[in-house]
C-alpha cells in the first residue's frame, strides 16, 4: 500500500464532508423558542459532566453557520453533514411545531446550497426532548408516534431542498450509554428496560427511513452506526466467546434488524426479553428496512476478556494502557492504523446493502496556539492513515461512497466537556474565535491542489 495519497484515488464521485450534531455546536439552547433536550438537563446534573461546563453556547452555530459552513467550504469540502435539534422544532416533542425553529434550519440548508455544500441531513444525534423523556423516553413504545411526527414534519418542511438524510446516529450509544451504564443523558441505569428503548430505537430506524423514502422523491435515505473491531485478549476459549458477545452488541445490535436478520439472541440472550415482553406482532418485519446508505463511524478497536463482573457480556474492555499500547489519543483510544480496513471489511460481508460511507473518522489531540496557528501533526496524521485504509478497501471493491470528518469545530464534547479537540478548525469557546488547524489546511491541499 503506497503512501502518497491523491483524491482522484478515490473517484470523481466519492463525498467529501464534515459531520457535526446541533446539541454540540449550535448553542442557543433558550433562544427563539427552543425546547429543552435531555442533554440540557443532563448537563446540570453535578459531576455529569466531567468538566462541569455546559453547551448554553457551544460554538454559537446558531449565529455564526454562514461563516461556519465557509469554513468546510474553504477547506475543499462539498458536503456538511448537520442534525436537527427535535426540541428547536418541536419544543414539547409532538404538538406546536415552533416556527422559528424551522426557520433556522431553512436557513442553514439554504446557506449550504448557496456556498455549494450539500447538506446532510441527521434526523436524531442524542437530543431527546426533555418533555418526552418525562413520558418515558425511549423506553416508552409511544416514542414511535412521536419520532414518526417528527420526521414526517422535517421532511415535509425540507424534503424539497434536502435528498441526503440519516435517520439515528449511533443508536448503540445513545441506548447503551444513555440508559443502561447512564454515562449520558438521560442518564439511566436499568438492566429491565434496555431490551424496550433498543427495541423501541431499532422499530424508529426503520419507520424514519420509511417515512423518507414516502415523502421525498430520488432521496438516499442512510442511518449510521458506531463500530470497532473487536478482538480477544488471548485464544482463550472464554475470551474468544467474550469478544464474539462484545461484537454482537456493539457492531451487529441495529444492523442486523435492519437487514431482516433479527437481533443477534444467541450471543446476546437477554435480547430474547423482546420477543416475550415488547414486540408485536408484525415487529420482525417492521424492523427491517433497505436503506440506501449505512454510514459506519469508527475511532477505535476494542480488546476484550472474560469477567465475571459485567452481567450480559460477562467480558470487559482492556484498556490500552492496561495492554501498554502507547499509540493513544487524548481520549485514550488506541491508534490502531488498520483497524478502520478491519471493520469495513467486516461490515461489507453483509448481503446488503451495497453502499457504505464512512460517516464520522477523527480523533481528539491536545492542540495548542502557537502564533496565530494550531499544528496539529496527529490529527494530520491519523486522517491519512484512516484515507489508505479506505483507499485500500475501494480496492477491494468495497463500494464506499465517501468519508466525513468528524469535526469541523472542535465542540461540546458530550459528558466530555469542551476538553477534547476533534475538529479541524480551532475554536476559543471564550472568545469564538476560529483558526483553521495544520489538519485543516491538509485537507484544503489534498482536496483543492
Amino acid at each position: 500500500m503506497t503512501t502518497v495519497l491523491h483524491r482522484a484515488e478515490f473517484g470523481a464521485d466519492f463525498i467529501w464532508g464534515t459531520a457535526t450534531a446541533a446539541f454540540q455546536i449550535e448553542g442557543a439552547t433558550i433562544t427563539d423558542g427552543r425546547g429543552a433536550s435531555i442533554w440540557d438537563t443532563f448537563s446540570q446534573k453535578r459531576g455529569a459532566i466531567k468538566t462541569g461546563e455546559n453547551a448554553l453556547m457551544a460554538c454559537d452555530f446558531y449565529h455564526r453557520y454562514a461563516t461556519d459552513i465557509a469554513l468546510n467550504k474553504a477547506m475543499g469540502f462539498t458536503a456538511f453533514r448537520f442534525s436537527i435539534s427535535w426540541s428547536r422544532v418541536l419544543p414539547q416533542g409532538t404538538g406546536r411545531v415552533n416556527e422559528a425553529g424551522l426557520a433556522f434550519y431553512e436557513r442553514v440548508i439554504d446557506e449550504c446550497i448557496r456556498q455549494g455544500q450539500t447538506p446532510w441531513v441527521t434526523l436524531f444525534h442524542w437530543d431527546l426532548p426533555q418533555a418526552l423523556e418525562d413520558r418515558g423516553g425511549w423506553a416508552n413504545r409511544e416514542v414511535l408516534v412521536w419520532f414518526g411526527e417528527y420526521v414526517t414534519l422535517m421532511v415535509k418542511a425540507f424534503g424539497h431542498k434536502v435528498t441526503h438524510w440519516f435517520v439515528l446516529n449511533e443508536p448503540s450509544a445513545f441506548t447503551i450509554l444513555g440508559y443502561l451504564v447512564g454515562m449520558h443523558a438521560p442518564g439511566r441505569r436499568s438492566f429491565t428496560s434496555i431490551p424496550a428503548v433498543i427495541h423501541h430505537a431499532a422499530l424508529a430506524q426503520a419507520d424514519g427511513g420509511r417515512i423518507i423514502r414516502e415523502h421525498v422523491p430520488g432521496a438516499v435515505v442512510g442511518t449510521t452506526f458506531s463500530c470497532s473491531p473487536v478482538d480477544a485478549i488471548s485464544p482463550l476459549k472464554r475470551d474468544v466467546q467474550a469478544a464474539q458477545r462484545a461484537n454482537a452488541l456493539l457492531n451487529r445490535l441495529f444492523i442486523e434488524p435492519a437487514l431482516g436478520l433479527g437481533y443477534p439472541t444467541q450471543e446476546l440472550p437477554f435480547l430474547k426479553s423482546i420477543e416475550k415482553r415488547f414486540a408485536k406482532p408484525g415487529d420482525r418485519e417492521r424492523l427491517a428496512f433497505d436503506f440506501d446508505l449505512i454510514g459506519l463511524q469508527h475511532y477505535f478497536r476494542v480488546v476484550v476478556e472474560h469477567s465475571m463482573l459485567v452481567p450480559y457480556l460477562w467480558g470487559r474492555d482492556v484498556s490500552p494502557n492496561r495492554r501498554r499500547v502507547e499509540a493513544v489519543t487524548e481520549m485514550g483510544w488506541e491508534i490502531h492504523p488498520t483497524s478502520m480496513l478491519q471493520i469495513i471489511r467486516q461490515f461489507s460481508l453483509y448481503d446488503g446493502p451495497h453502499r457504505w460511507i464512512v460517516a464520522e473518522s477523527g480523533a481528539a489531540f491536545y492542540d495548542q496556539v502557537e502564533q496565530g496557528q494550531v499544528i496539529d501533526t496527529a490529527r494530520t496524521a491519523y486522517h491519512v492513515q484512516c484515507l489508505q485504509q479506505v483507499r485500500q478497501a475501494k480496492a477491494d471493491g468495497i463500494d464506499l461512497a465517501g468519508y466525513f470528518v468528524w469535526t469541523l469545530l472542535d465542540n461540546f464534547e458530550w459528558a466530555e466537556g469542551y476538553r477534547p479537540r476533534f475538529g479541524l478548525v480551532h475554536v476559543d469557546h471564550r472568545t469564538q474565535h476560529r483558526i483553521i488547524k495544520q489538519s485543516g489546511q491538509w485537507f484544503r491541499h489534498f482536496l483543492t491542489g
